[in-house]
């Protein structure tokens, strides 16, 4: 029998009824859920200011024109040719580095890719306008870095080939006069630049050191070649973002006494130098300059062998590491940036010049010591 009747279950008068709201908790519990919902979707979805830069592909100068590890290809060629001298075998690698960047001013990285790249330590997140200066394309960048490549190319076969022993007019040449400089009513484009103060120009380092000597309180006396003329002129340089200048843009002119060929495509910067010299001076020599171990390196150069900082140096180490590298070759003036950034398992020397990475490559090829090699510190 039931303890109620039908007039029991009848519903209480209004004004008798509790209204029960859901719990707070609920109520705060899906706000957050909707939060998280949106900001997801701006964080997937919203560009963000930077780009990322990461290890990018790895080439080794002695082999073919095709990344490191990957299966051989019958259309691959070799990198470095000298086809009109004797080259010798070689073994091991001199690989070459580049860094890849994910995004551009007009299709950036989202933020989530930005947040993972800042935990990962062979990634570096940079602000666009750092790597794309406001006003330049990204078809005008690659076409600035493979210009660059060329002249990094050939200053390489300059620097092998002096270091050689090998004789061939080269010439310091002015490639551009900036407006309203000193410059402006001395030099012409194509003047060879020959001497500042009766002190020899071999290269744009030295043109630069003795321009810096000089200071702006005195003119220079420049020694210069014009359509084959020999002239002096002075001129007083000036300051210009904290450097003294003469207000030109200074480049080489080579003529080699033989063909060097780099094979490269799709790769632009200055930043491989040191290793197409390292290449091409392993090809002409007998001998296995690396011992036939895999070392890996960076750095621009110069025909006077002077090896000059670069960008991207930490992407650049991971990016040897994965590729087998357990030796690194690395500009000097690169050590702030490396120290405390050093895989695992990779050995990094410190080198200013071309003769110091031949002496560190001497000391890995016979197992010698290493000690009295310059390198940059662990940690």
């Amino acid at each position: 029998m039931s303890l109620f009747t039908d007039d029991d279950l009848q519903p209480l008068p209004e004004e008798e009824r509790v209204r029960v709201a859901p719990p707070r908790r609920v109520v705060i519990g899906w706000s957050l859920v909707a939060l998280a919902f949106v900001l997801t979707l701006i964080l997937a979805l919203v560009p963000a200011p930077y780009v990322i830069e990461q290890p990018g592909p790895v080439y080794n100068t002695l082999g073919k024109d095709q990344l490191v590890g990957a299966t051989p290809s019958p259309d691959a060629k070799p990198l470095i040719t000298i086809p009109d001298k004797t080259t010798y075998p070689t073994a091991g690698s001199l690989d070459l580095l580049t860094v890849s960047v994910v995004g551009n001013p007009d299709q950036r990285p989202n933020w989530f890719e930005v947040a993972r790249a800042w935990f990962d330590p062979s990634q570096a997140v940079l602000p666009v306008d750092v790597v794309f200066p406001p006003g330049t394309t990204t078809e005008q960048s690659n076409a600035q870095n493979a210009a660059l490549m060329v002249d990094s190319q050939q200053d390489a076969v300059a620097a092998a080939l002096n270091d050689l022993g090998y004789e061939f007019p080269e010439a310091v040449a002015v490639k551009q006069i900036i407006k309203g400089s000193p410059a402006a009513s001395v030099f012409k484009v194509d003047d060879e630049i020959v001497s500042v103060n009766g002190k020899p120009v071999p290269g744009v380092q030295t043109l630069r050191k003795l321009v810096a000597e000089n200071g702006v309180d005195k003119p220079a006396e420049v020694g210069i070649v014009r359509d084959g003329v020999a002239s002096t002129v002075s001129i007083t340089p000036a300051k210009s973002g904290g450097q003294t200048v003469l207000g030109i843009g200074a480049g080489m002119d080579y003529t080699f006494p033989f063909d060097v060929k780099i094979q490269l495509d799709n790769v632009g910067g200055p930043s491989a130098g040191q290793m197409f010299a390292l290449g091409i001076i392993d090809k002409l020599t007998p001998g296995k300059l690396n011992g036939g171990e895999r070392v890996a390196g960076t750095g621009t150069i110069d025909n006077e062998g002077n090896v000059g900082a670069i960008g991207g140096i930490r992407q650049k180490m991971y990016g040897a590491r994965s590729a087998g590298a357990t030796y690194f070759l690395a500009p000097q003036s690169n050590c702030d940036e490396v120290t405390g950034h050093i895989p695992r398992g990779l050995k990094v020397f410190a080198v200013k010049t071309l003769d110091d990475s031949l002496k560190a490559l001497q000391a890995v090829s016979t197992g010698g010591s290493t000690a009295g090699l310059a390198t940059c510190p662990a940690s």
